[in-house]
This record gives structure tokens, C-alpha cells and sequence, in this order.
């Protein structure tokens, strides 16, 4: 594992130019060229996830709500709870302003990729209605791009795989419980190993009954956890209603404190702020065109709409809260990362029983997280193959749950942005490239609606 380890640390700085420009200089680029349509027609998107405007007549598989609800569940999860707290502890509380910035960006990117998630549909060698970034690739681009988009999706065979959930949902319950202690006693490394084992059998029971089952339980899951995660969140920003602002100021000051600790300056500050931040929402990645080329909806604008609503609920909303919830107690200074650092934020200020209501909702992120993840890895290698062999990832990924609970947690977080910063590639190189058809669909789309259509 330390060899593993030791090999991605040396990759990972090549890959941070390519990933700044593109998800940054492409992020800006595509909110000034739609002419700020995300945030203009906030309030429609909202009324078109509500169902007002489905169409019962539409090809899909799932509605727009169950989409959007399966990409959030992805991406609303332990990317939230715990990537926030190790970009804190990585970069100070200065580096949650590039997380909202990379985040209103990816606003922008989501809705361009929602719309080509439509616009460019394709069918398997079984018949069924596919998308996401591999045929907007393939059929916006044409032929010549086809090993954009299998590139996309080799990287994808291991980007999409559960082992950040799996390895922080371990590391919450031993932090927690202490089954070692208190319930069986025996080596820390055979209760994860036992831990892995349940995750990987539960997740088991879901992942192999498909799309429809999987949709399902996120759209059930999903509204619930977030809502309780946000309660207890207000209850403790209301508690301590002063230190809000303060807080808050810390974090626009340090980040601009050009003389800060963190490693590589400035510079690896906002780097920090731009992985952790594509991790949370994961715009530019091209994971959730996959969820919302499954719609029962024909009009790209309107799944564009839709899709551009995650990054504002699991970045702006959820990761903003974790992250004061961080600093006002004072978790930021202790030598924790990841799950720790935010169960002792959560224990320090919700009377003592904050790590185990955390815990409670950590284990609903880590498994609708798990279930919707692997759906991404089976299209992926659906692509590269066929949908019959595509299946047999999903025994892939369960192996791998189970080895991401013995691991460490650097070589887990390394393995992902590694994989998630080759994946931008292509797929934002595709989604820049068609940009101008979403604009032109859009257009048409907007007429029709100022006519009642």
C-alpha cells in the first residue's frame, strides 16, 4: 500500500494545471457564454425537479427528481462530512472560499453537461437509452474523439469506485463505537475488515437490482439525510449564533493570506479548495450526466436546469455548514482529518452526542453513496465491453469496499483525485467543445417557454 501510495503522490502535481484550466478557466468560461442562465432561472430549475413540467410521454427510465436525487446521492455524502474536513485540515479555513467558487463554477458546468447528458443519447448492444459523457463524446464530437471517451472511461473503473465512503465510514464507527473495546475484542484491523464485509454484503443487496432500484432508494434516502444532517447543523449554528459571523470572516480572510502554511503557498490553497470541491459536487467529472441521460425527459434544457441544482445543495448548502460547524468548534486546530476532525466538531458541540447522530447519518450518506457509485463504474465498463460483461463490475467494486476499509486513508484520497483529475479531461474538453449546441437548444427552449409553450 505504501508503494501504491508513494507512486500516486509523484503523479498527482502533473495533473494540477490540466485541472485548474479546465475546471476553472472552462467553469468561467461557460457561465459567462450561457449568459448566467443558472442562476437566472434558479427558481424554474426548482419547479422542474417539483415534477410540474414532466412529461409522462418522454423516453427514460427514471424522472428528473429521481436523477437528480441518485447524482446528489453520490455526491451529497462523505465528500461533504469528511472532504470538507480535510481540506480544512490541509489548507486552513481560508481554502472553503475556493470550494464555494469551484462550486458556483461547476453550477455552470452541470448545466451544460446535464443538456448533453439529453441531447446526445445513445442505445447498448441490449436497446437501452444510455448517456453521459462517453456518447456526448462519441456522437456530438464524432468517431475521431472515441478514445476521449474510452480513456474517460478506464479512468472511470477506478474513479467510481466506493473506497473513500467505505474507508471514512470505517473510521467514523471505530472512532465512535470502538468495537474493539466494546463490543468484541479483537485487532483494530479485523473489525475493519469485518466492517468491510457488512458494507460490501448490504451494498450487494441494491447494486445488483439496477437502475430503477437504486433510483429508488436514493430518492428515499436522500431528502431524509440531508434534512436531518441540516437540523442538527442549524441547532448548532444556533447555539452559537455570535460566532457565526466571525467565522465566516476567517474564512474570505485566509483566503487571501498569500503567506499561508499550507503546502505549496497560494497556490496549494486553492488547488486544495478546486479537488476537494470537484470531489463534493463532482462538476466537470462527468458522473452525473450518466444518472441524467436515464431521464424521462426529451428536452436537454430542462435536465440542465436540474442538474446544475447539485453542486448548490451539496456544496453550497451542505459542505458551507460542515465547514462552520468545523470552525466554531475549534476542531480545525486539532491534529484530526477527515471523519474525526468533523465527529469532534459535531461531539463538542452538540452536548456530547453529536459523534453518534453523526455517525447515524454518516451510515445513510456512506450506503446510498455506495449504491449509486457503482452504477457509474458498470456504464463505464458497459462501454468499453458490452452491458452483460459491464455487470461484473459490480463485483469489482464490492471486492474493493472491502479493501478501502483496511487502507489508509492518504492512499484512498490520493487514488481518487488522481482518477477524478484524469477524468476531467476529456469530458470538459467534450462538454467546451459542444457548448454551443446547448446555447443554440436553450435559446429555442426559453422562446418556447416565454410563449407558454
Amino acid at each position: 500500500m505504501e508503494a501504491i501510495n508513494d507512486f500516486l503522490t509523484s503523479i498527482l502535481p502533473y495533473t494540477e494545471w490540466p485541472m485548474f484550466i479546465l475546471l476553472i478557466g472552462g467553469g468561467l468560461f461557460l457561465v459567462f457564454y450561457s449568459r448566467f442562465i443558472p442562476f437566472r432561472y434558479f427558481g424554474h430549475a426548482l419547479a422542474v425537479v417539483s415534477g410540474k413540467y414532466d412529461d409522462k410521454n418522454a423516453q427514460g427510465d427514471v424522472s428528473s427528481f429521481q436523477a437528480l436525487s441518485a447524482a446528489v446521492a453520490a455526491t451529497v455524502g462523505l465528500g461533504n462530512i469528511s472532504g470538507v474536513a480535510i481540506a480544512i485540515h490541509d489548507g486552513g479555513p481560508g481554502v472553503v472560499f475556493w470550494i464555494w467558487i469551484t462550486a458556483l463554477l461547476g453550477m455552470g458546468i452541470k448545466f451544460y453537461s446535464g443538456s448533453l447528458a439529453i441531447m446526445f443519447r445513445g442505445t447498448d448492444s441490449e436497446g437501452k437509452l444510455q448517456g453521459g459523457p462517453m456518447f456526448y463524446i462519441t456522437q456530438g464530437m464524432g468517431n475521431w474523439a472515441k478514445p476521449m471517451a474510452v480513456f474517460f472511461s478506464i479512468c472511470g473503473l477506478v474513479g467510481f469506485l466506493g473506497v473513500f465512503t467505505a474507508n471514512q465510514f470505517t473510521e467514523a464507527f471505530m472512532g465512535v463505537v470502538k468495537p474493539h473495546e466494546t463490543l468484541f475484542v479483537t485487532s483494530e484491523y479485523n473489525w475493519k475488515l469485518a466492517i468491510g464485509f457488512f458494507l460490501a454484503i448490504v451494498t450487494s443487496g441494491v447494486i445488483f437490482g439496477g437502475l430503477n432500484k437504486i433510483a429508488k432508494v436514493a430518492s428515499a434516502i436522500v431528502p431524509f439525510m440531508v434534512g436531518v444532517y441540516l437540523l442538527a447543523v442549524i441547532f448548532v449554528m444556533a447555539s452559537n449564533a455570535g460566532d457565526i459571523f466571525p467565522a465566516l470572516k476567517m474564512i474570505f480572510v485566509e483566503a487571501w493570506n498569500f503567506d499561508t502554511m499550507v503546502t505549496g503557498g497560494f497556490w496549494g490553497l486553492v488547488i486544495i479548495g478546486v479537488r476537494r470541491a470537484m470531489f463534493s459536487n463532482e462538476a466537470g467529472l462527468g458522473s452525473a450526466p450518466m444518472y441524467h441521460g436515464q431521464s424521462r425527459n426529451n428536452e436537454p434544457t430542462k435536465e440542465g436546469l436540474v442538474a446544475m441544482l447539485g453542486p448548490f445543495i451539496d456544496t453550497i448548502m451542505v459542505c458551507s455548514f460542515t465547514a462552520v460547524v468545523i470552525i466554531l468548534s475549534g476542531a480545525y486546530l486539532e491534529d484530526g482529518s477527515g471523519i474525526t476532525m468533523t465527529m469532534s466538531a459535531f461531539e463538542k458541540t452538540l452536548y456530547g452526542i453529536g459523534d453518534t447522530l453523526l455517525m447515524v447519518i454518516v451510515a445513510a450518506f456512506a450506503l446510498s453513496t455506495l449504491f449509486t457509485y457503482s452504477y457509474y463504474g458498470v456504464k463505464s465498463l458497459s462501454f468499453l465491453t458490452n452491458p452483460k460483461i459491464g455487470k461484473w463490475y459490480n463485483v469489482f467494486f464490492v471486492i474493493m469496499i472491502v479493501f478501502a476499509a483496511v487502507a489508509s486513508l492518504q492512499l484512498v484520497k490520493n487514488l481518487i483525485d488522481l482518477s477524478y483529475a484524469l477524468m476531467v479531461i476529456p469530458n470538459m474538453i467534450a462538454v467546451l467543445y459542444l457548448s454551443p449546441k446547448v446555447n443554440a437548444a436553450s435559446k429555442q427552449y426559453f422562446q418556447k417557454m416565454k410563449k407558454g409553450a
